[in-house]
């Protein structure tokens, strides 16, 4: 992922779960099979917070529990403007690529299962996206989650190039 990634703390945030994928794996051994489960959710506050965690274990509710606490280790912050990202941008995660751009108010969420998932929960309400690659939903996710974190904000442009606010969107 990118170094602009900023840690969040937990302990102040109002965080909302979804779960995006449920698996399970059949173990065969002599005494029959074993089946667990591994859990993908994707946590976020609504107001440019977003993570996504993992879990396994042998009950699905005990899976979702631990993706849950996972998820609310890795918390980016996203930057949103007007309900949409800033700029147009591309993330990738294995074979998981994916492409989110601004889009108009009014235009809502266009993206797909994991991806909107992902969107909604940081809450950008207003974006186009579009899965290029695997459509893995855990390669989805970190692409998204990759792609959510090289966003900048028109501020952070303006410091990195050393100019104005207004010269940023001059040209």
């Amino acid at each position: 992922m990118s170094a602009n990634i900023q840690r969040v703390r937990t302990s102040e945030l109002e965080l909302k779960e979804k779960l995006v994928n449920v698996g399970r794996v059949t173990k065969v051994t002599k005494g029959g099979r074993t089946f667990t489960f591994s859990a993908l959710v994707v946590v976020g506050d609504g107001n440019g917070i977003v993570g996504h965690g993992l879990g396994k274990a042998r009950e699905v509710s005990e899976a979702i529990t631990k993706a849950t606490e996972d998820a609310k280790k890795n918390l980016v912050k996203v930057p949103i403007l007007h309900g949409t990202i800033p700029h147009e941008q591309l993330g990738k995660f294995g074979a998981g690529k994916i492409r989110i751009a601004p889009a108009s108010h009014g235009t809502g969420v266009i993206a797909g299962g994991a991806m909107r998932a992902v969107l909604e929960s940081a809450g950008i309400t207003d974006v186009l996206a579009k899965s290029l690659g695997s459509s893995n939903p855990h390669n989805v996710v970190k692409a998204t989650v990759d792609a959510l974190a090289k966003l900048r904000d028109p501020l952070t442009v303006a410091n990195h190039r050393n100019i104005s606010m207004k010269s940023v969107f001059n040209g």
